[in-house]
């Protein structure tokens, strides 16, 4: 129910989703008045159902206020069904520190885990890199990045199926030298980890495909999410305006048409699917309040796949002992 193309995109997106993979079920939560004539005759085939939920959080609202005042939310009662065992993830594309906090409240921390973190995968020319944290904590620790770190490597190894996957800690320079004291200390206790870790990267990082993870406080997380987004859009609307511009250019446009949606499709940030709240005793996955149908059916796949790879039984369980940084 929340979101800003809900509840119409939500649905759409699920209806997509059930389509693509025959042995997926979902539960819709929300309002069923609300979500009964957009579902149709699809519940028909038993691998759709509805759960009811009284009220929605605003996009705006105080997300850990409205999760106490709000008991039968619908993000709530989503996130009580896998503390149930009636789901084994949920998706949410509304508020997401509504999200967070509700996992928080409901499923808890994963024994040893300091803080949860937001995992954003981006995509890059050869797939994808996880950026951690997209900005569930924007004030961290040293050794909350560390295990920002451990978690990260583990979700990329056994959902992605990347052996070793190559993390790395976003700063301004390569050099351990260089970075605040928060990344110094960071860049220590990493290097202190059993993990294939490069080293400090730059934010042309992101993108290159050169990394798998790279790790950051969530404030700066956010702020780089945000930026490579808006230079994606940008970057294509850019294209369009140019492509229009006389004959020749849209003579060209036209031959270029396949590449260009090929480019397109690469760099949109709804194929890539959702983001996966690391650190919490269940699936719970984070999508954008943009989403539409396309993006919703993409998370979903997300998570199936994670469930199928076994997350869900705790992705701390398979660090073990000497790269679980001490919690604070």
């Amino acid at each position: 129910m929340g979101g800003d193309r809900a509840p119409e995109e939500l649905v759409a997106g699920s209806l997509l989703a059930l389509a693509e993979d025959a042995d997926l079920r979902l539960v819709l939560v929300g309002e069923s008045n609300r979500l009964l004539p957009l579902v149709g005759a699809a519940n028909a085939a038993r691998r759709l159902s509805l759960e009811e939920a009284d009220s929605v959080i605003a996009m705006d609202a105080h997300p850990a206020q409205a999760v106490r005042a709000q008991p039968h939310s619908s993000v709530n009662v989503a996130v009580d069904l896998v503390a149930q065992g009636r789901a084994d993830a949920c998706f949410s594309a509304g508020n997401s520190g509504a999200a967070m906090a509700a996992a928080l409240l409901r499923l808890h921390r994963q024994p040893g885990v300091a803080r949860p973190a937001i995992a954003t995968p981006l995509p890059t020319p050869s797939g994808t890199t996880l950026l951690v944290d997209a900005g569930a904590q924007v004030e961290c620790r040293p050794e909350w990045l560390a295990q920002f770190s451990a978690m990260g490597s583990a979700y990329v190894a056994r959902v992605m199926g990347v052996t070793r996957p190559r993390v790395g800690l976003l700063s301004n320079g390569e050099e351990s030298s260089k970075g605040n004291s928060l990344v110094q200390a960071a860049h220590r206790l990493i290097s202190e980890l059993d993990l294939n870790y490069v080293g400090p990267v730059e934010g042309r990082e992101l993108l290159s495909g050169n990394v798998d993870v790279v790790v950051c406080d969530g404030f700066v997380g956010n702020v780089a999410l945000k930026t490579a987004e808006g230079v994606a859009e940008a970057i294509m609307a850019a294209m369009r305006q140019e492509a229009g511009a006389d004959l020749r250019s849209r003579l060209g446009a036209v031959l270029l048409l396949p590449g260009l949606r090929r480019m397109r499709a690469r760099l949109d940030w709804r194929s890539v699917g959702a983001a996966p709240l690391l650190g919490v005793r269940g699936l719970v996955f984070i999508g954008h309040g943009r989403s539409d149908a396309a993006a919703v059916a993409s998370a979903l796949r997300v998570a199936a796949q994670a469930v199928r790879s076994g997350a869900g039984a705790g992705l701390v369980q398979g660090l073990g002992p000497a790269q679980q940084p001490l919690e604070g």
